[in-house]
């Protein structure tokens, strides 16, 4: 079924969702290219995610983004054609947003592959914002390495610098690598991007907006680059679970290597490691979703809602 999202005054929001069976129906014959281990392994830790979750949701994501890909690709044909312009190859670039352990990575890994097998086979880059997280040394400097993840943490001026050239066609960038074992910035190690065809950046913050009113100037936000964009959504208590569970699987797993930040939460008990996560979540993440993340949901083209279980049962998508 597919209807008008509406705001709690009963307002229409520019917005129409559609429940799994409707939105299933749009993937027309896009073809399924992957099969179960592949599927394995694109997947994070504790994420149920199938090939029928691909085929009903992702496909037609697919379909959705290649539309938009080949439509941008026409209008830069026209630009080219206006100014006189032999050759210019612009980078259509996704954002995919939402909270920490809501499965923006695993989105993101899918949509890569599902991507790099459209017609032609475009180069696809992905991209986290975690190496746009200022060192540990600044955050402490700043005394906020508690608010790693928050706005503050990032380097912006640095991640939009990034988009900004990438979308002027300039080749071989230096991205920073950032260690989830080691919970910092890795020195003098880089991921480079070439001017592909297409690049997804994900990030906690991607989609946000300067929230001070103080701001005069003129300036760039990350999303100003984007041409299409991902919220993943789920209710704060589904999150909170799927957090405290890869904590969990992490303290066996990542947190016992001797060079892990978080290695001392290797010898907690069961019950102490979900005290601790649950703390953590409630006094940095969830904090950090209720101010920065969710507000920025609706300045995204697509809204996946997730259940319990992580598959999706609603998408809204933007109609303007």
């Amino acid at each position: 079924m597919v209807s008008v999202v509406t705001s709690k005054g009963g307002k229409e929001t520019p917005y129409l969702t559609f429940d799994r069976g409707s939105w299933k129906d749009l993937r027309n014959s896009t073809p399924l290219t992957l099969n179960t281990e592949d599927l394995e392994e694109i997947k994070g830790i504790n994420e149920n995610i199938s090939l029928d979750e691909v085929s009903d949701i992702y496909l037609p994501i697919s379909r959705l983004l290649h539309l938009y890909y080949k439509a941008s690709r026409a209008l830069y044909r026209a630009r080219r054609q206006f100014l006189g312009i032999e050759h210019e190859k612009i980078t259509f670039i996704i954002g995919i947003a939402g909270s920490v352990a809501v499965g923006k990575s695993t989105t993101a890994r899918l949509l890569r592959t599902l991507i790099s097998s459209w017609p032609g086979s475009p180069k696809v880059d992905l991209i986290p914002t975690d190496g746009f997280i200022y060192p540990n040394s600044v955050l402490i400097e700043r005394n906020i390495l508690n608010r790693k993840g928050f706005p503050e943490s990032y380097n912006i001026r640095s991640l939009i610098s990034f988009l900004y050239d990438l979308k002027s066609g300039i080749g071989n960038l230096k991205v920073p690598v950032y260690s989830h074992l080691t919970y910092d910035i890795i020195p003098d190690k880089f991921i480079t991007v070439d001017r592909p065809d297409i690049l997804l950046l994900e990030g906690l913050n991607v989609l946000q907006t300067p929230q001070s009113r103080e701001v005069r100037e003129p300036q760039f936000f990350v999303s100003d680059f984007f041409d299409f964009s991902i919220y993943i959504d789920a209710d704060p208590s589904y999150i909170k679970k799927w957090f405290i569970e890869r904590f969990k699987v992490l303290m066996r797993t990542a947190f016992s290597k001797k060079e892990s930040y978080f290695n001392s939460y290797s010898r907690l008990s069961i019950d102490e490691a979900e005290s601790v996560a649950g703390k953590i979540w409630d006094e940095i993440n969830a904090v950090n979703l209720v101010e920065n993340i969710a507000p920025t949901k609706y300045h995204a083209h697509l809204i996946l809602e997730k259940n319990i279980d992580h598959t999706i049962d609603h998408v809204l998508m933007r109609r303007i």
